[in-house]
């Protein structure tokens, strides 16, 4: 992280990861392949962090306030990378590159944020239409993943402007998921969910 922060992504080596490590250029390759590996438990740590942060969060039962929780503990837990963040986006961008957030091999930490989310639905007093449910945790995800690249070009001061986002955002979030429920929204939920269903095979 030092050498990402002196140097950026493109210029630090593995070599120069190995040499700051104190350890050969053919041991660092042992226990990661590729600089692209590294940045994969980069990724895997920052889940872990996020996760251990917002551990007291789900003993309150408000979706609202579980949600508002874990997006600004992420903005917390990444708030010292946020000055090469932007590095970091401009190769997770690429459609083809590992670092892509919906890539395999990021399928790791994906997974763990998305039951993050999953934690914040279950339990929580929330009520939505049966067929939303089980997509409620993957779209909270992608939520998430538009707050971060808010959060890449923000520079306000400690990302203010970032945390005023999820401040609105929030609520706006917890009012539609209720409103599923409604006869007269459900038709249009169970066309969203179904064409969810669509891309997920089309992918596949």
């Amino acid at each position: 992280m030092r050498l990402f922060r002196s140097q950026g992504y493109d210029g630090t080596t593995m070599r120069a990861i190995a040499t700051e490590a104190g350890v050969s250029t053919g041991n660092a390759y042992y226990y990661f392949g590729s600089k692209e590996h590294l940045i994969q438990a980069f990724y895997d740590q920052m889940q872990e962090a996020h996760g251990a942060a917002v551990a007291g969060a789900f003993a309150e039962p408000g979706f609202g306030a579980r949600l508002s929780a874990v997006l600004h503990a992420w903005v917390d837990v990444a708030a010292d990378y946020h000055e090469f963040a932007g590095t970091f986006f401009k190769n997770a961008a690429e459609p083809t590159s590992p670092l892509s957030p919906f890539s395999a091999e990021s399928a790791t930490a994906r997974e763990m944020s998305v039951d993050l989310f999953r934690r914040v639905v279950d339990g929580s007093d929330l009520k939505v239409a049966k067929g939303l449910r089980g997509e409620l945790p993957e779209l909270l995800w992608l939520l998430q993943m538009g707050i971060v690249l808010f959060w890449v070009y923000d520079a306000s001061p400690a990302q203010r402007r970032t945390r005023q986002l999820i401040d609105a955002v929030v609520p706006i979030v917890d009012k539609l998921a209720r409103l599923t429920r409604l006869p007269v929204v459900r038709g249009v939920v169970d066309d969203l969910v179904a064409l969810l269903g669509r891309l997920r095979s089309a992918d596949m």
